[in-house]
């Protein structure tokens, strides 16, 4: 194939669009096709007893090589992980002390919540922001001050879908000299954070929604490496990767923080983040960012109210009058979307399009 992906073309990598369409990537997404096939060729090499230890061993460190370049950041500043608690959890036991107040809103993802809650117990002040009419933007900048050490914050929230602002979060954590963690695990595969404006300390992404990576794979960028304490210091962590015996040396950068990498995650991973990679940044962010629009405008004109304030992104959610009813409909158009409660919430992704957006109105619709 030459030139840019098209969505169609992404679209064919997804057999399972065949039959569905598929509006739940932000609980996860479909199996694409290099994924799987890399996962099915490692699964089928060990039921064989060919299993290629040294060839899965190094998927981990060849996707922090690609997601690395995918991000435009230095390899050094990126550290292996099973997940953003663990990033979180990481960077919540290597603060340094000078100051003790963490901001993070009350309704923050709990894997970038509860490993800050946590440093209650060693004196630190958790301030729980709640999300004020205007939205968390807002409600995160009016809790910041001269005391605070970290704001912790999702790029976008699955729960209704706002985009915080991070570049005016990062002017006002420059202006008090505090840190940003930013979890982007539901924004970065579709929207592209400005990182040379947001600068984030810490920016922790799980690659199992939007990056199309199995569960397992995650990663912690910072480039405040040197401070971080390993949670679980191993073989993997140390300078020269020997097995036995020997002194603990921290790895140069932030591979001194990785964990021992689950062998098929980051096989699958490897292969996502190539996938992800050769598509055309600018242009799937619009894409996804119009299909979105395009469906919160169609189910306020069927009577649902968009749930959630501020920035838009490719996650809407809306508030229903006959939840049942919709799940059925939902089902009956072979569509896979979350209602929970009175809410349904939708997702698009690249390999989504205005067929769907359609599809899922007239089951909204009913």
């Amino acid at each position: 194939m030459t030139g840019p992906m098209a969505p169609d073309q992404f679209r064919a990598l997804f057999p399972a669009l065949s039959g569905r369409v598929w509006l739940d990537t932000p609980a996860s997404p479909p199996g694409a096709l290099p994924v799987t096939n890399a996962l099915t060729e490692a699964i089928n090499a060990w039921q064989a007893g060919q299993l290629d230890a040294s060839g899965w061993e190094s998927a981990a460190p060849a996707t922090r090589i690609g997601f690395a370049r995918y991000l435009g950041v230095p390899e050094a500043d990126v550290a292996l992980m099973g997940s953003v608690a663990e990033a979180a959890a990481t960077v919540a036991a290597s603060l340094p002390p000078a100051r003790r107040t963490i901001v993070v809103g009350d309704d923050e993802f709990r894997s970038n919540l509860f490993p800050w809650l946590a440093l209650r117990d060693k004196g630190y002040r958790i301030l729980e922001v709640p999300t004020a009419p205007h939205g968390r933007t807002e409600s995160l900048l009016a809790a910041i001050d001269g005391t605070t050490a970290l704001v912790a914050v999702s790029h976008v929230l699955s729960i209704d879908g706002e985009r915080i602002d991070l570049a005016r979060v990062r002017s006002a954590t420059d202006a008090v000299g505090a840190r940003l963690f930013v979890d982007a695990t539901q924004s970065l595969g579709v929207l592209r954070p400005d990182l040379g404006t947001v600068r984030p300390d810490y920016l922790a992404v799980h690659g199992y929604k939007w990056m199309l990576c199995p569960r397992g794979a995650a990663w912690l960028v910072t480039p405040h490496h040197d401070e971080l304490q390993p949670l679980l210091p191993s073989w993997k962590s140390t300078a020269d990767g020997a097995y036995f015996g020997g002194r603990l040396h921290p790895a140069a950068g932030a591979a001194r923080c990785d964990t021992s990498p689950a062998w098929l995650s980051w096989v699958g991973a490897a292969a996502a983040v190539r996938l992800v990679s050769s598509l055309p940044a600018e242009t799937v962010e619009q894409h996804c960012l119009a299909l979105a629009d395009s469906f919160r405008q169609g189910a306020e004109a069927a009577g649902a109210s968009s749930v959630g304030t501020g920035q838009p992104s490719h996650i809407v959610t809306v508030q229903v009058s006959d939840p049942s009813g919709l799940s059925d409909r939902l089902r009956s158009h072979r569509v896979q979307a979350l209602v929970n409660r009175d809410r349904l919430r939708v997702g698009f992704h690249f390999f989504n399009n205005d067929d769907d957006v359609a599809v899922a109105l007239r089951a909204l619709a009913g």
